[in-house]
């Protein structure tokens, strides 16, 4: 009894796997085309069209569409028009400076980086917006040479930034070899020449705050020491949160790259070529990149050196605003969602096919069972 049980299970689940999503779709659009199959009428009509007809006509659409669905339509990350190296070696009209942000690496190690500084002798390092007195988080240098009489600043950022003001090219080829030391987890070469922000500043006689006009900084002449430091802080800040979340994009856009193959054989039908161990990594990878954005970073919210300078901070925001901070990072988050999703469909379709498989054996067994026992009733019965 069990034995005809199990087969006649088995003969349904084949007959039920047979029925495809194709054939669905043939079903459901010759049902809707079945009423005027039903009037004899329709085809005597010269004005009524050969159902037949647009019944191959709606197939032979639906397939070019499937056809042209491409993998992973993902839009490329459109490159926002920056500054290039190019145009910052034009000629300057005198009184205009400039100020280049880089991003490195991952993280610098700023204690022995302000010792390093230290002993080069070359700038005079002090320690910049603490947030406690246990860890260095930016450290505000300055040259000790000077070469006209606009100073030369950099600003270097924990989180991997660098912020350069007033410094030639030769010279910041020598800062960017120096702090190779004190990276961690250092980004590429070409990747950081290509996410790098370039900016023209100047100073005009105005008694209002610092602000941003035609693509430039500008900063009030009469101005000086700590005010002006900290205005310089504030748009370091966000060029170095700019450049930061370009990295981030970069590396959301060689994910998604990564998968691309997944939707096409999702989309065809093929065997998934990725392991549990696979999605599991890609797991990882996601959350680690959200968490960076998200917790790691202040995208999300104004940084707390900002409470008590009301002024410094509508000039932080009207800078991030300019570098379309607060727009990307809403289109990165919706990024890592469809991405979440796919990731999730992968990780269930892996965990059904390990379930059928183990449901599987277990019916072998018990088949195998069956048959041993239907051999040792036989012997039984004809002894």
């Amino acid at each position: 009894m069990n034995f005809t049980f199990l087969s006649i299970t088995r003969n349904m689940l084949t007959q039920i796997t047979k029925v495809t999503a194709h054939d669905a779709r043939l079903l459901f659009h010759f049902k809707l085309n079945y009423s005027t199959f039903k009037s004899p009428s329709a085809f005597k009509s010269k004005n009524t069209p050969n159902t037949l007809n647009i019944f191959k006509s709606k197939l032979s659409s639906m397939k070019g569409i499937h056809e042209n669905i491409s993998a992973l339509q993902m839009k490329k990350r459109p490159i926002r028009k920056k500054r290039t190296a190019l145009e910052d070696d034009e000629p300057k009209p005198p009184g205009v400076f400039s100020v280049v942000a880089f991003a490195t690496a991952e993280e610098y190690k700023l204690e022995p980086l302000f010792q390093g500084l230290i002993k080069q002798d070359l700038y005079e390092p002090k320690i910049f917006a603490n947030r406690n007195d246990s860890e260095i988080n930016v450290i505000h240098a300055t040259a000790k040479y000077q070469v006209e009489d606009e100073p030369r600043e950099i600003f270097f950022f924990r989180e991997g930034t660098i912020v350069l003001w007033n410094v030639g090219e030769l010279e910041s080829s020598n800062l960017l070899n120096l702090i190779k030391s004190y990276e961690q987890d250092r980004y590429g070469e070409l990747l950081v020449q290509q996410e790098a922000e370039i900016m023209d500043y100047r100073y005009v006689p105005d008694n209002r705050p610092c602000y941003i006009e035609n693509g430039d900084f500008i900063l009030i002449k009469d101005k000086e020491g700590e005010t002006l430091s900290n205005e310089k802080y504030a748009f370091s800040n966000a060029m170095a949160l700019s450049v930061k979340l370009g990295m981030w994009e970069a590396s959301l856009d060689r994910y998604v790259e990564s998968i691309a193959f997944v939707t096409e054989d999702l989309k065809r039908g093929n065997k998934i070529s990725m392991t549990q161990d696979d999605v599991l990594r890609k797991h990882g990878e996601l959350f680690a990149l959200r968490h960076l954005i998200n917790l790691s970073s202040d995208l999300l919210d104004t940084p707390d050196f900002y409470w008590e300078r009301d002024q410094l901070e509508v000039l932080y925001t009207q800078t991030c605003n300019y570098f379309s901070i607060p727009r990307r990072t809403k289109v990165m988050n919706e990024k890592l969602n469809h991405c979440f999703e796919l990731i999730e469909l992968l990780s269930s379709h892996l965990s059904d096919k390990h379930h059928t498989r183990l449901e599987w054996m277990i019916i072998i067994l018990i088949m195998v069972e069956v048959v041993f026992e239907t051999v040792h009733y036989a012997e039984r019965y004809l002894h």
